[in-house]
């Protein structure tokens, strides 16, 4: 008889409990038993190591994007980004155990993705090092952490992280890769070039799932019914739009045009 494989459940569950860095970029093993006949398990906050706190928002600023012109703010910016990373980590690891039903190609993906997640948060990880700087020598938000409420189905899980969030990545990276190269740093560029680049699948794999658990239904009304405020159109963008990679991602030509027709916002409220 085969021994049994290692369960998912088991490795997302110590991922999000973990309480060092190494917890968090640790690979699941393979293969894996990624079926889960126990019930949904929704934990509310993860393990940190104590550098890696969470901290209230207002405690937490992050230079604009012009402040990759100095390293100093440069590596302020890399160290944003790395929690970013850490917290889609955790999150996609939260709804392996939030959503034991859903479809295993929905879980397949999930997985998929954050290993790419925890591939890009290690590539943040080098540029701070390279910077002088440590993870955890600034504080860090949890703000991904204060949406669960937005989470709480695979539908809304796709429209919160993947057509908000990620969605509005693929503005962010590319405005930050080009402030970083006109200030001559080329390697953390390059990473920028390659996380915009797999976020398209991220974006893709959002788009292609609505469809899927809304069949038949615009994507954009699905979309629009699912997330809340302050979630929104407004928040899947950045200030600089970028509608082809929209298309690379799969979004329809209506979906588009609402995005780009609206005015971007910070997590705050107010305009970029």
């Amino acid at each position: 008889m085969l021994p049994a494989l290692p369960r998912i459940r088991d490795y997302a569950e110590a991922l999000i409990r973990a309480t060092t860095l190494d917890g968090k970029l640790a690979a699941p093993p393979a293969p894996v038993e990624l079926e889960d006949p126990l019930p949904p398990l929704v934990l509310t906050s993860p393990g940190r190591p104590p550098e890696l706190a969470i901290a209230p928002g207002r405690s937490v600023r992050v230079p604009p994007v012009a402040g990759m012109r100095d390293p100093e703010q440069r590596a302020r910016i890399l160290h944003a980004l790395a929690n970013h990373e850490l917290q889609a980590i955790e999150l996609f690891a939260w709804a392996l155990l939030a959503f034991p039903d859903a479809p295993a190609p929905f879980r397949t993906g999930l997985l998929a993705i954050l290993r790419e997640e925890q591939r890009h948060c290690g590539l943040y990880l080098e540029r701070l090092r390279a910077h002088g700087v440590a993870f955890g020598s600034q504080p860090v938000t949890g703000h991904f952490w204060g949406k669960l409420d937005q989470l709480g189905t695979p539908l809304a899980f796709v429209c919160a992280m993947g057509l908000t969030f990620e969605n509005a990545n693929l503005d962010f990276c590319q405005d930050y890769a080009t402030a970083a190269r006109a200030a001559g740093d080329h390697a953390t560029a390059a990473v920028l070039d390659q996380v915009h680049d797999d976020e398209l699948g991220h974006v893709r794999f959002a788009v292609t799932w609505l469809g899927k658990l809304a069949p038949g239904r615009p994507a954009l009304e699905v979309y629009l019914e699912t997330v809340r405020f302050p979630l929104g159109l407004a928040r899947a963008r950045g200030k600089d739009f970028d509608a082809d990679a929209r298309r690379r991602a799969g979004l329809d030509e209506d979906f588009i045009a609402q995005l780009a027709a609206v005015a971007p916002t910070r997590p705050g409220g107010g305009p970029r």
